[in-house]
């Protein structure tokens, strides 16, 4: 099984920059305006989806969608070209730096992934960037395409109407749920010992022992603890402000300080600077929370829950923005926000996508009702005590203007988008010549993109 995972792996990783000599074993699957496909385009995304899905998991038609989606990124590429839209370099080393990470942790480090290749790292990422770059280009010009776009009250009701009544969306049982979270906070003594344990490691850096394998061996950050620690090219807004502020204050070579985030203390040495990003690689401790920090987190939350259910002198929302110590909730009235749903920001959230520990205490509370501290677990083993408010439910039913209006505006948001760029597409294959090979052209899919018939030409 290891085997048949390590090969699919290798496979995943061809793309259509290859050697000379593969390129003329390769074939032309199409051609669009002035640009070509080639048959180890479609072949290196075939065998991603199949690491990614299973052979199983996979449409029939696949390799057909696959040449859809090539083919409208060219003509995207292209347009952006006469329209004048770029991408910005740091943008396509951050998209080429992103893949590279992950594609490192899944091979087990930099190392293995070499081996799969057949080639460096460097190698690699300089051959994929012109593709990068394209599929960057071509989601700008749609982008641009489609920024005009935005409907009003009565393009939703013109949407609902047009709907017929027996295919109307069911929308499940939905709630309103609020949080006040205590998160348990160490004492400074219970974080000393911490910090110590990285201060030591600093030390041993500083004295020539290698960061890279340090980190491989000590830090928690398991994402980037496989590679050396290395995170990558990251710019101001993408990591934590102290882990931000640190390493932006630092020349190539150089060693951190003990940085405290909230994800733990942090050793960071930075690899390159380059315009408004930097290279960096850390060592991660994060402190483990103790029994007495659990108790004072509850001791807090049964306070603030008597201030709440007793002289009513505070609300549930100022609660929420006083003490909770989500990031997330707390200045959103303590509400949670539906996660599949983040651009509405709606607060209707299917139970279904509850938290299953929220939803065993919110099944048991009435409207209005503010719940006792309870315990929560997080997926990655983090407890915390929360105070839980059921604001409002609503059961299941058929979509309709008046309860709904938020979700049927994005439906007729999204469907006026893709009209959008249908007719444009539409308008485009037209103008634009593309030919197809044989093999592809009994591809329903594709039938509306044939502007030649060369069914038996070569390309």
């Amino acid at each position: 099984m290891k085997k048949l995972g390590a090969a699919i792996l290798g496979l995943m990783f061809i793309t259509s920059a290859a050697s000379a000599q593969q390129r003329v074993l390769d074939k032309v699957v199409a051609v669009v305006g002035n640009g070509i496909i080639l048959q180890s385009n479609i072949e290196s995304d075939y065998a991603r989806y199949i690491y990614e899905a299973g052979a199983n998991g996979l449409p029939p038609d696949m390799k057909c969608q696959l040449l859809q989606h090539q083919l409208t990124q060219k003509l995207l590429a292209q347009q952006a070209v006469i329209d004048s839209v770029t991408v910005k370099d740091e943008d396509v080393d951050f998209e080429v730096d992103r893949r590279m990470r992950i594609m490192k942790q899944r091979a087990g480090g930099q190392e293995k992934l070499e081996a799969f290749l057949k080639r460096s790292t460097i190698q690699y990422q300089d051959e994929i960037r012109p593709d990068i770059r394209e599929m960057l280009t071509a989601q700008r010009m749609q982008q641009k395409i489609t920024e005009r776009v935005n409907v009003s009250p009565q393009d939703v009701k013109h949407f609902y109407d047009a709907i017929a009544k027996d295919s109307l969306p069911v929308y499940s049982k939905e709630v309103e749920v609020g949080e006040i979270v205590f998160t348990p906070a160490l004492s400074k003594e219970e974080k000393q010992e911490y910090k110590d344990k990285l201060e030591a490691i600093r030390q041993r850096v500083k004295n020539g022992e290698d960061f890279g394998k340090l980190a491989r061996v000590y830090s928690q950050d398991a994402a980037s603890a496989v590679d050396g620690g290395d995170v990558g090219f990251f710019d101001r807004a993408q990591m934590v402000k102290e882990f931000t502020a640190a390493a932006f204050k630092m020349k190539a070579g150089e060693l951190s300080q003990v940085i405290e985030t909230d994800f733990g203390f942090h050793l960071i040495q930075v690899i390159e600077r380059r315009g408004e990003q930097v290279h960096a690689r850390h060592i991660l401790i994060m402190p483990s929370i103790t029994e007495s920090s659990l108790d004072r987190s509850k001791s807090k939350a049964d306070s603030v829950f008597k201030q709440l259910i007793g002289n009513k002198k505070i609300d549930f929302s100022n609660a929420a923005a006083f003490y909770s110590d989500s990031k997330e909730t707390k200045f959103n009235g303590g509400m949670m926000l539906n996660a599949q749903n983040v651009n509405a920001r709606t607060t209707y959230i299917p139970t279904e996508l509850l938290d299953p520990q929220v939803a065993l205490v919110v099944d048991t509370m009435k409207v209005g009702q503010i719940s006792k501290p309870v315990l929560i677990t997080s997926q990655d083993g983090h407890k915390s005590y929360k105070l839980l408010y059921l604001k409002s439910v609503t059961d299941a039913h058929k979509a309709n203007l008046d309860q709904d209006f938020p979700k049927l505006k994005e439906l007729a948001f999204e469907n006026k988008i893709n009209r959008t760029v249908s007719q444009w597409f539409e308008k485009k294959r037209k103008d634009t010549y593309i030919r197809i090979d044989a093999e592809f052209q009994t591809c329903n899919s594709l039938k509306d993109w044939v502007t030649t018939t060369t069914a038996q030409a070569k390309p």
